[in-house]
């Protein structure tokens, strides 16, 4: 048995909007054959909800209600990760520029990330998790074996979120930066869990570098981080 089958480790990636945390986390679950959690997803599907009762996105009392009535599960899928809220696969609605717009004013509501971190460590208890998000290292799993800060400069992340949305959408890359950079903004000035790179992650900056480089650099730290616990507990 390898060392990182008989001491799964658990795996926090945080990072920026578009740094490409999803992408890099599931293949790295999967080279692993680890649990992949996005964290990401589950506010947006929070997010969703709220957008869809009509809720205002700074009204933390019953925003926070809502969030607790949801059921919200996430399950391996054919090419990504499907998200279910009560029994129902909203993935295909998770990425669109209304949710890209709110997830963030959302996401900073106490409440909501009382909940979320509640159903992220229950996720955790287990070990052999991959989780992505942008507290995961700092607030959610300030104890996961492995931590990675994954970033990338504010163009190349809007270039990559503009091939995601496609050119048919009504924005051009220029805004989509502008909102990018504003985003990030409300995740580092939030006062609940805002955007940091925990003092022992590891930072990578992926601009200019293949999704592949990335995960292998990502892969052999978790790898070596296994064996040295195996020895340890020999």
């Amino acid at each position: 048995m390898s060392a990182i089958q008989s001491n799964r480790i658990n795996i926090a990636i945080d990072g920026p909007a578009g740094a490409g945390k999803s992408t890099v986390a599931r293949m790295v679950a999967r080279a692993l054959q680890y649990v992949y959690v996005d964290t990401g997803a589950m506010y947006r599907a929070v997010t969703l909800k709220v957008l869809e009762s009509g809720l205002s996105t700074d009204d933390n009392a019953s925003v926070g209600r809502l969030a607790n009535e949801l059921d919200i599960v996430l399950l391996p899928g054919a090419h990504s990760q499907e998200v279910h809220v009560n029994g129902v696969d909203v993935s295909s609605r998770l990425r669109s520029l209304e949710i890209n717009r709110n997830v963030s004013y959302v996401a900073r509501l106490e409440s909501v990330r009382n909940r979320m971190a509640e159903l992220q460590r229950r996720m955790a208890q287990v070990k052999g998790v991959v989780m992505d998000g942008r507290d995961i290292g700092t607030h959610v799993l300030p104890n996961a074996e492995l931590k990675v800060f994954l970033t990338a400069s504010s163009r190349e992340r809007a270039t990559r979120r503009y091939r995601e949305i496609g050119s048919d959408a009504d924005i051009t890359l220029e805004q989509l930066e502008k909102e990018i950079s504003e985003r990030d903004r409300l995740d580092q000035e939030r006062e609940i869990a805002p955007l940091l790179q925990a003092s022992d992650a590891r930072l990578i900056d992926s601009t200019g570098r293949t999704v592949d480089e990335v995960v292998e650099e990502i892969v052999q730290w978790g790898l070596a981080i296994a064996r040295t616990i195996s020895a340890e507990e020999k």
